[in-house]
C-alpha cells in the first residue's frame, strides 16, 4: 500500500518525502548501531544513508534542469522591426505547472502524518494491550493425553488444575499488587526428570508485572523431613513452617537465566533474580511428594513476606479437585 501511495505522487513530493524519511532513518540507525556495537545494522544505515544522498543528486538536476528550461524560452519581441504576428491560430492546449508551494505544503502534511502515526502508533497499541482481559490459562498439553504416571498416582493433579487454582481474581492482591493483571498463565502436566516418566510433575505459571508465581507438584518419595535436613541446608534462608497442618519449609536461591548469543557472553547460563520458594508436603502425614509455591521477580521488587506467600499457600491448596 504505501509503495502504491509513493508511485502515484508527484516526483517534487515524493523525492523530498523520501529524502527527508531516508535522512532521519538512516541517521537513527547508524548511531544507535554504532552505539550498540552492531555492525550489521549500522552497514544498513549508511545505505540508507548513500540512497538518500543519490536522491538528493538527482533532485538537484532535475531543479536545475527545470531552471535552464524557463530561462531559455524566448521573450516576444516589440517595436516597429517586429514581424507582424501571425494569425491566431487554434493553440494545443497547455498543460498546467504543478504548484511549487502546494508541493511542498502537501509534502510537509504527509510528512508531519506519517510522525504523528509513529509517534501515537506504540500508545495507542500501549493502551490497548493495557485493556486486554487478563490472561486465561492454557494447557502447554492440551489434545495430548497425560504420561501414564498419572493414571498410575490416584488423585494425582494436572497443570490445568493447578492453574485453574493459581489463577484468582485476587492473586495480585494478595501479592500487594492489587490492580495488576496475569499476562501470562499456563499448566503443564509433565513427569519428573531422570525418573523414565515414571513420576507426575505437574506445574503452573502466572506472570504480572511485578512478580512471577510458579505452583508446582510433584508425587515422588521425596518428604518434607527428609528435604528439610539434607537439601534445604544447601539453599539460602531457609526455614521450617506448617501449612494447614502440613510440615512446610521456606527456601531461597537464584533462579538461572539462559542467554544465546548475546555479545560478549562467555556462558549461555548466568545468575538469575533470587526466588522464594515454599515446599508444603502434599499431606500431613508426609507421605512424600510435595507443593511448591515459588515467587520472584524480574523486576527487582522486594519479595514478598513469608507470610503473604504463607497466606496464598493456604487460600490456594483447598481449592484443588484431590490430594494424594
Amino acid at each position: 500500500m504505501l509503495g502504491l501511495i509513493i508511485r502515484v505522487l508527484p516526483f517534487w513530493v515524493r523525492e523530498p518525502l523520501l529524502i527527508l524519511f531516508g535522512s532521519v532513518f538512516g541517521v537513527g540507525i547508524t548511531i544507535r548501531a554504532v552505539y550498540e556495537s552492531y555492525w550489521l545494522m549500522a552497514g544498513l544505515g549508511m545505505a540508507v544513508i548513500a540512497v538518500t544522498a543519490f536522491r538528493i543528486t538527482t533532485v538537484r538536476h532535475a531543479w536545475r534542469a527545470r531552471r535552464s528550461a524557463v530561462a531559455t524560452i524566448p521573450a516576444p519581441q516589440t517595436g516597429p522591426s517586429a514581424a507582424p504576428a501571425p494569425a491566431p491560430a487554434t493553440a494545443a492546449p497547455r498543460q498546467k505547472e504543478p504548484n511549487a508551494w502546494a508541493q511542498a505544503v502537501l509534502a510537509l502534511a504527509l510528512v508531519g502524518a506519517l510522525v504523528g502515526a509513529v509517534w501515537l502508533a506504540p500508545r495507542v497499541t500501549g493502551e490497548a494491550a493495557a485493556a486486554q482481559e487478563p490472561a486465561t490459562c492454557s494447557d502447554h498439553a492440551s489434545g495430548k493425553k497425560l504420561p501414564k504416571a498419572y493414571a498410575l498416582t490416584p488423585g494425582a493433579v494436572t497443570g490445568a488444575d493447578l492453574c485453574k487454582a493459581l489463577n484468582r481474581s485476587d492473586l495480585a492482591a494478595l501479592l500487594g499488587t492489587p490492580g495488576e493483571t496475569p499476562r501470562v498463565a499456563y499448566g503443564n502436566s509433565g513427569t519428573g526428570a531422570l525418573t523414565a516418566d515414571k513420576v507426575a510433575a505437574s506445574e503452573a505459571r502466572v506472570q504480572f508485572d511485578t512478580y512471577t508465581v510458579d505452583f508446582s507438584a510433584t508425587y515422588n518419595d521425596m518428604t518434607i523431613a527428609l528435604y528439610t535436613k539434607v537439601l534445604a541446608p544447601q539453599t539460602l534462608d531457609h526455614r521450617a513452617d506448617r501449612v494447614l497442618g502440613r510440615p512446610a519449609v521456606f527456601t531461597s536461591d537464584h533462579l538461572m537465566q539462559f542467554r544465546f548469543g548475546g555479545v560478549g557472553s562467555t556462558s549461555p547460563a548466568t545468575e538469575g533474580p533470587l526466588a522464594r520458594t515454599l515446599t508444603v508436603a502434599l499431606d500431613r502425614k508426609d507421605p512424600g511428594g510435595t507443593f511448591d509455591f515459588t515467587v520472584w521477580s524480574e523486576s527487582g521488587a522486594v519479595l514478598p513476606e513469608d507470610d503473604v506467600i504463607l497466606g496464598i499457600a493456604e487460600k490456594i491448596l483447598p481449592t484443588l479437585p484431590a490430594s494424594r
